[in-house]
């Protein structure tokens, strides 16, 4: 298994972590716990696992809000949100009868005076030390991040919910803030409405974060761009079937929480978990799906073999662990993938492949032969007279507004009564809130599809010919240091509702690997499937609280 310090954006986080938590707990013998609120666990999962902690001699974690007994010999670190709650928290464990010896207290981000004030009068002679790490987002993968935000999409795109947006654009900015500071990038900044306000918002808080910093030199901007963008950018990408492992598993197979479960030969329930410690998942994941099932025996094999250290030598602990691993390790990850990818190829085979042409056609504009699509309509209308589900023929008719730029009324109606969701039509309705024309206004010109770069020599699926609209964004951005068309273009993307796709997450990847000169790392509120995006773009015109989305590019 890869271990934590392969995996990029992971690595420099743990790295954070031990320079600053680790090595505090170093100068003291006494063994200590780790106590976390609901955020840091998920954080700390995210990049280091329970025997790294053990290692660095913490040998108990627990959760900061639940009833804990007394250990008055042992030192107790608490990593926290610097909230109101967590704070009220921490006071409790020694405002009246203390729980440790001392405490150590470690925020994510800045904690107001306010709230410092408080800690300090009620259990100051407990605290030995008080940090601010400047982590407040989550490292997904390598090249991804999320700001775990589940509500930020609705407080900025609801009707309902106007009065939350400003607080929800502060704490997306600070989040941001402590993302460019861990990478030690003072990046620049443009842009549109919410995403020109949150870009605002970013630059002003890295400036006086930098202007704060405990360096004696103030940090001028450096060579880092950062790039903002509302899902409203590219509505398309979201919505069409991907076929490429990672996107299709997500959105055609119940996978909850990054956990994929499925039955063994003898019928027994397993589960796998889809992450970067497991190096098959890494190097097939954003593969075609025709390739995939005939890659996994290859790969397997390959990585049993550099299994061993790079100049062929194998240390105590490598055999240690090849012990363990080998061969159960192979049979098992060669399972998991042998039965995830013949999940998708039964969803494929289903109805996804009937789909496909009609998605890619309208998302194009163009057949597999280049022929321009002249009657959109014509392309829709077999998938809505197929019995296929309701969801897939909504991400249809949203393809096919969306290759208008905007439908008449009256057309709406029709399609609306055909899919047989008058009682759901905000499902398509509410897109009109992030800005995409859903209802087309009397033109005497026809609205004209924006350039996008020209791909045509690329090799590719014929079901696979989209591109997202991001990477010619990234691409355009890393290759022309001067005269780019948007140098920084704000735009929001967050959620835990309309957040980034797992395709626009690939193309930060692909860009990275064709450059090489950069690293590109994309981000958002939330990681979004095309059934969760809809859920969300649904509930926006509801008076009951949901989730939210963003979108964040910094290379």
């Amino acid at each position: 298994m890869a271990t934590v310090s392969e995996h990029g954006l992971k690595r420099v986080v743990w790295q954070r972590i031990k320079e600053t938590i680790i090595e505090d707990c170093k100068k003291s013998e006494i063994w200590k716990i780790l106590i976390l609120d609901h955020f840091t666990t998920k954080l700390l999962s995210s990049c280091c696992k329970m025997s790294d902690l053990m290692q660095e001699g913490i040998t108990i974690v627990e959760d900061l809000y639940k009833s804990r007994e007394p250990v008055l010999e042992m030192k107790a670190i608490y990593f926290m949100t610097p909230t109101a709650k967590c704070v009220d928290a921490f006071i409790g464990d020694f405002k009246l009868k203390p729980k440790y010896k001392a405490a150590y207290v470690y925020f994510t981000d800045y904690c107001s005076d306010e709230l410092f004030n408080k800690m300090k009068l009620y259990c100051g002679k407990y605290i030995r030390v008080c940090k601010e790490l400047n982590i407040s987002f989550l490292p997904q993968e390598s090249q991804v991040f999320t700001c775990d935000n589940p509500g930020a999409f609705r407080s900025i795109y609801s009707p309902h919910c106007s009065q939350d947006k400003v607080k929800t654009l502060e704490t997306l900015a600070a989040q941001i803030v402590t993302l460019c500071a861990t990478l030690d990038e003072n990046p620049g900044n443009t842009t549109l409405d919410n995403a020109k306000q949150l870009a605002a918002l970013v630059d002003y808080k890295l400036t006086k974060h930098y202007d704060m910093d405990d360096n004696s030199k103030k940090k001028g901007k450096t060579q880092a761009q950062l790039l903002i963008v509302e899902r409203g950018f590219d509505p398309v990408t979201p919505i069409l079937h991907e076929l490429t492992y990672q996107a299709m598993a997500y959105d055609l197979v119940p996978i909850k929480n990054d956990t994929y479960k499925y039955k063994s030969k003898d019928g027994s329930e397993k589960e796998a978990l889809l992450n970067e410690d497991d190096q098959l998942w890494a190097r097939l994941r954003h593969m075609h799906i025709a390739e995939v099932s005939e890659q996994i025996p290859k790969l397997v094999k390959e990585i049993s073999a550099n299994k061993k250290q790079p100049d062929g030598k194998i240390t105590i602990s490598g055999l240690s662990q090849l012990m363990k691993k080998m061969p159960h390790f192979r049979k098992q990850v060669k399972t998991v993938h042998l039965n995830l990818t013949e999940d998708c190829m039964n969803h494929f085979q289903k109805n996804v492949e009937k789909l496909c042409k009609a998605e890619q056609d309208l998302a194009v504009g163009s057949d597999v032969e280049g022929v321009k699509v002249k009657d959109p309509m014509r392309t829709l209308l077999p998938v809505l007279l197929h019995p296929h589900g309701t969801y897939d023929k909504i991400r249809a008719v949203l393809l096919y507004i969306f290759s208008l730029n905007g439908t008449t009324e009256e057309n709406l109606n029709k399609l609306i009564q055909h899919v047989k969701i008058e009682e759901d039509r905000e499902f398509i309705l509410n897109w009109r809130e992030l800005g995409v024309p859903i209802i087309s206004s009397p033109s005497f010109f026809p609205m004209r599809r924006s350039s996008r770069r020209d791909r045509t020599q690329e090799e590719t699926y014929s079901l696979s010919r989209w591109t997202p609209v991001i990477k010619d964004v990234m691409e355009v951005s890393v290759n022309d240091n001067n005269d780019k068309p948007f140098p920084y273009l704000a735009e929001q993307n967050w959620r835990e509702s309309h957040g980034i796709s797992y395709s626009e997450m690939r193309s930060a990847y692909q860009v990275t690997q064709s450059v090489k000169s950069c690293e590109v790392i994309i981000g958002s509120s939330h990681i979004v499937t095309p059934m969760e995006l809809l859920d969300d773009i649904q509930a926006l015109s509801k008076p009951t609280t949901t989730k939210e989305t963003f979108t964040i590019v910094k290379e």
